[in-house]
């Protein structure tokens, strides 16, 4: 198959993403590890999934869920131990699996060895121009150096202060506090980042997923943000901190490292740009292999939206020679089951609808056809941990058990991501629905976050060999998806449909129909279908469901 071919894997691949602290517990301590994870290997595989992408396992004080990386050499104790992760590996390897490791380039935890001694040595010294330290503004320099905002809320400068409590200087983190910005102009932080992707790479990884790329390089003059004045294409660099030209130099090094291995390694980038062309930039033949779609994941289910971001998408990709991807969920927006099924099906970061009303049966047989539509698109594919269980997201968690930093920032006006990274359910009829059953049952401890009540149906064991649940339909779209040489990477030809239809082929002998328009429709494409996410209904396709037709 494509997706495992040494050369080019990643453009055909499908990516299991795995949020550690959420997908299987082996200890019995409540927090899921590698341990539960190396347990579920065989379930990964089976659910015939290419590749496997790591959130952060990194030695972590988990101020953003292992965003805040103070050892990228160590694994985090809460996960496990280095070598334990170095068998992983090799176990995921034997079954097929290639491993994806995040790395968080933007930013370093407070914890790190060189942020401690940045605040040691104080200001002007060596340490401090590994980040962005600056004096305030204001007659005693009570004020920020600027007036940039922090991504997760509030300001984006923390003071410091000495060890007898008198105000210092202040330092940059475009996330929480604990997560000081490094200085990409410093050539030990190059040089450290260089030295982490030999690490893994030398110990087995396949690839690395590059955590908000389009943020390291930052404009020396810390100038105020202008929001009337934002970066185009035609403005390059104008953005006091996203996506600077400068950045691709570091990308192009990361790129000749990656093809230096005999079987080379991967580059993904989390970008999150509106312009097309500079997003494209980041994939150019010497830079990265792929980065995530965001404008597919965000697209509301409507057949003109959907049909326009994968044509875009498509031809964004198409002059630089990269695969697309389709991403339908992940670890920082709601799960798509809830998304689908709300009056406004679209999403984006300023507008996330949490607590909105939802259809929780429509959403489910939105994504039911989602799935088959993304797994039939050209390039590779992403599904984040319980998606392929139909799990849907948990919006009603009480304000004691909320982690995530958007929620402390904003005092609670953004509900966070917690929602999407409760615990997923393995098996039994109460919590903690064999989360931890591999080390103590369900006697372990409670899970970190709770999970629903309802989740009982929705179980690893509840659905296998039911032919009509979420879990089956994943798995057979996915051993048909690998068994078919029409699929993964290649062209698209769209077909004639009705209006509200999708139809589109793939080869000569593949076609893949949604009906996204309300009413049921005859299929536009002649055939046989081999793969429906609904039953059809005196043959006819119906509403919000999507067959793989065999012309």
């Amino acid at each position: 198959m494509r997706s495992h071919d040494s050369v080019g894997w990643w453009r055909s691949a499908v990516i299991y993403q795995i949020y550690p602290r959420s997908f299987a517990d082996g200890n019995g301590d409540g927090i899921g590890d590698l341990a539960g994870v190396r347990a579920r290997l065989k379930y990964l595989a089976e659910l015939g999934v290419d590749a496997l992408w790591f959130n952060p396992w990194y030695a972590s004080p988990q101020a953003d869920a292992g965003y805040d990386v103070a050892d990228y050499r160590a694994i985090d104790p809460v996960f496990g131990t280095l070598a334990e992760a170095e068998e992983l590996i090799v176990e995921a390897h034997a079954l097929g699996l290639r491993i994806i490791v995040d790395v968080v380039p933007n930013h370093s935890s407070d914890q790190h060895v060189w942020f401690r001694q940045a605040l040691a040595q104080g200001p002007g010294s060596a340490a401090r121009d590994l980040f962005w330290f600056r004096p305030g503004r204001g007659a005693h320099g009570e004020l920020p150096p600027n007036d940039w905002q922090s991504i997760f809320g509030g300001p984006a400068w923390t003071r410091t202060a000495g060890p007898d409590g008198t105000p210092g200087e202040w330092y940059l983190h475009l996330f929480a506090a604990e997560q000081p910005d490094l200085n990409w102009e410093n050539p030990r932080v190059r040089a450290e980042f260089e030295d982490v992707l030999r690490f893994w790479f030398d110990r087995g990884a396949d690839g690395v997923r590059i955590d908000s790329a389009a943020l390291l390089t930052k404009d020396r003059a810390l100038a105020d943000f202008d929001p009337a004045d934002p970066p185009t294409a035609d403005s390059p660099g104008q953005h006091p901190y996203s996506d600077r030209d400068d950045v691709h130099e570091i990308y192009r090094t990361w790129r000749a490292i990656a093809d230096s291995y005999p079987d080379p390694r991967a580059l993904i980038g989390e970008v999150w740009l509106p312009d097309a062309q500079r997003f494209a930039n980041y994939l150019r033949p010497d830079e990265l292999h792929t980065a995530f779609n965001f404008a597919f994941l965000g697209c509301a289910w409507q057949a003109g939206a959907l049909r326009a971001v994968i044509d875009e998408t498509l031809a964004v990709h198409a002059p630089v020679g990269a695969p697309a991807t389709w991403v339908l969920s992940n670890h920082d927006v709601p799960r798509h089951v809830t998304r689908y099924g709300r009056a406004d099906t679209s999403f984006n970061l300023e507008y996330r609808q949490l607590g909105a009303p939802t259809d929780l049966a429509l959403g489910t047989r939105r994504a039911r056809a989602a799935i088959l539509l993304a797994l039939a698109l050209p390039g590779s594919a992403y599904v984040y941990q319980g998606e392929e269980l139909g799990l849907e997201e948990v919006e009603d968690l009480p304000d004691a058990v909320r982690q995530d930093p958007m929620f402390f920032r904003t005092a609670g006006a953004n509900l966070g991501r917690d929602g999407c990274r409760v615990p997923i359910p393995w098996s039994g009829r109460t919590q903690p629905f064999g989360f931890s059953a591999e080390a103590a049952g369900d006697s372990g401890a409670e899970p970190w976050l709770p999970q629903p009540e309802a989740w009982k149906t929705l179980t690893v064991e509840t659905q296998t060999g039911d032919p009509g649940s979420m879990l089956e339909l994943y798995r057979a779209a996915l051993a048909f998806r690998r068994a078919s040489s029409a699929l993964g990477d290649g062209g698209i030809e769209w077909l004639p449909a009705p209006d509200g239809v999708l139809a589109l082929g793939r080869g000569s002998s593949f076609a893949c129909v949604v009906n996204v328009s309300g009413e049921p429709v005859a299929l536009p494409a002649e055939g046989t279908v081999v793969l429906c996410s609904g039953e059809l209904e005196s043959g006819l396709l119906p509403a919000d469901t999507a067959a793989w037709v065999l012309r």
